[in-house]
């Protein structure tokens, strides 16, 4: 065989046969994906559910289908933006046969999910979350009654140096100036500047001082990894029976846990009731981030078993200045914490939670958000929710739940394979009668000519 060479730019031609352009061999993770989804009949209801916010003349748009999935794309693929999205699905032709399109027509654009995006309220969004979630209910995988709570911070799409002063309009560097002027140093230089911000005293960047001109809903927190951001607070609810999802609120980045807790039981409430389950949340396992007495109180009233742990267990409680049903919510969930029940569900909360938000924040590329607004930034996160819990149905029905787990699934195979031939190789060539074998062959034994003789 001569070796290929590779020629210049060449002109095509201009009409092709659709039947001599070439087409991949499809996705099988995308093709399971969609037939779960016809299965359930989700174009039909979400075209449904989305007609009282379209025009009923005029030139159609793009399905609301179309639109869901590409924001599953983002989640599946690992893509942060909606340019990324649009682009890798216009350069794949497995995710065009995934969105529907034909190998000739164009995929949407990132604008167009802009629009859709803008049209649809948030409520359209929760709805498609509990949707896939009543997936799960028909496939009797939907459990609902142990209910793990965490939270993350999610960096907004705002820099830190923009944000200005509340009361005087001012940016920090014009605030520091400020400072240095009225300590005497006038007409200060950025090194001046720069050293004295180091050294003056009580410094520090309050959410009641500052805010971000481009991003007001966002607020200054600091992140796992130390960094100072404008950041969201993402909440999870996650069903530790099931490893499904049952909420994903996104609050200010400033909103204590035990001040959100509530909001979050009741959209997993509202989930579990919008799928079609007769469930309801009976206990709660989080960390010592949500221990207060109102919200144990508040779960006790629910009909909640609490399972959260204390910030200082050794701590001696006075109970003068306190209702008495915060004192009966305290010690009950003192009790339970301690049993053996309380501490697996401990490590349990700790595993599922955790991965939960290693799938929507760092693989699935919710971490950095691209979008401005409270609203919008829950509209995607509440969908990248909902690609994590159809990951799970998958996998626990067909054993893969990205469509990067295949090459892992099929490299895992063929090492499986590779050992078990070179055991059994090895066994066939090991000596029978090395007393180390397990199953020995015995050796027969020949009687000797004497014996022979005698008998």
């Amino acid at each position: 065989m001569a070796l290929g060479r590779r020629g210049g730019a060449r002109q095509e031609e201009l009409w092709i046969p659709t039947a001599a352009m070439a087409r991949g061999p499809g996705h099988l993770f995308y093709d399971k994906l969609n037939e779960l989804l016809a299965e359930a009949g989700f174009d039909r209801w979400v075209e449904e559910r989305c007609r009282p916010y379209y025009a009923e003349q005029g030139r159609p748009g793009i399905p609301p289908g179309v639109y869901f999935r590409m924001l599953l794309i983002g989640y599946f693929e690992g893509l942060e933006s909606q340019r990324g999205i649009a682009g890798r699905c216009a350069d794949s032709s497995s995710l065009k046969r995934f969105l529907g399109f034909g190998l000739t027509e164009t995929t949407p654009d990132h604008s167009s999910l802009t629009n859709i995006r803008k049209r649809l309220p948030l409520e359209v969004h929760e709805e498609v979350f509990a949707f896939v979630l009543g997936i799960a209910q028909l496939k009797k995988l939907l459990k609902g009654q142990v209910v793990g709570v965490d939270a993350t911070l999610l960096e907004a799409n705002a820099a830190l140096k923009s944000i200005v002063r509340k009361d005087t309009g001012e940016d920090y560097r014009q605030y520091l100036r400020r400072l240095a002027q009225e300590a005497g140093i006038a007409d200060a230089s950025d090194d001046d500047l720069k050293k004295f911000d180091q050294k003056r005293r009580g410094k520090k960047l309050s959410n009641a001082d500052w805010a971000s001109p481009t991003e007001p809903d966002g607020r200054i927190a600091k992140l796992k990894d130390g960094t100072t951001h404008i950041a969201y607070k993402a909440e999870h609810a996650v069903d530790l029976d099931s490893e499904l999802l049952l909420a994903a609120t996104v609050q200010p980045g400033d909103s204590g846990d035990p001040d959100s807790l509530p909001q979050t039981l009741v959209a997993a409430q509202t989930s579990l009731i919008r799928a079609g389950s007769d469930a309801e949340v009976r206990e709660l396992a989080t960390d010592s981030g949500y221990h207060r007495n109102a919200t144990l109180a508040q779960c006790a009233a629910w009909g909640i078993r609490t399972y959260i742990s204390e910030k200082d267990a050794s701590q001696k409680r006075v109970w003068t200045d306190k209702p008495a049903e915060q004192e009966r919510a305290f010690r009950n969930n003192r009790w339970r914490i301690r049993g053996r029940r309380g501490r697996r569900l401990q490590r349990r909360r700790r595993v599922l939670c955790e991965r939960s938000f290693a799938h929507t924040c760092e693989t699935g590329g919710g971490r950095r958000s691209w979008l401005r607004g409270l609203v919008n930034v829950a509209k995607r996160y509440v969908i990248h929710a909902a690609a994590y819990n159809l990951g799970v149905i998958l996998r626990k029905l067909f054993g893969i739940g990205t469509p990067r787990s295949l090459p892992g699934r099929a490299a895992a195979a063929c090492a499986t394979l590779l050992a078990t031939l070179w055991a059994l190789y090895h066994r066939l060539t090991t000596r029978t009668t090395d007393p180390r074998d397990r199953n020995p062959i015995p050796t027969p034994i020949t009687p000797s000519p004497s014996r022979l003789a005698a008998a």
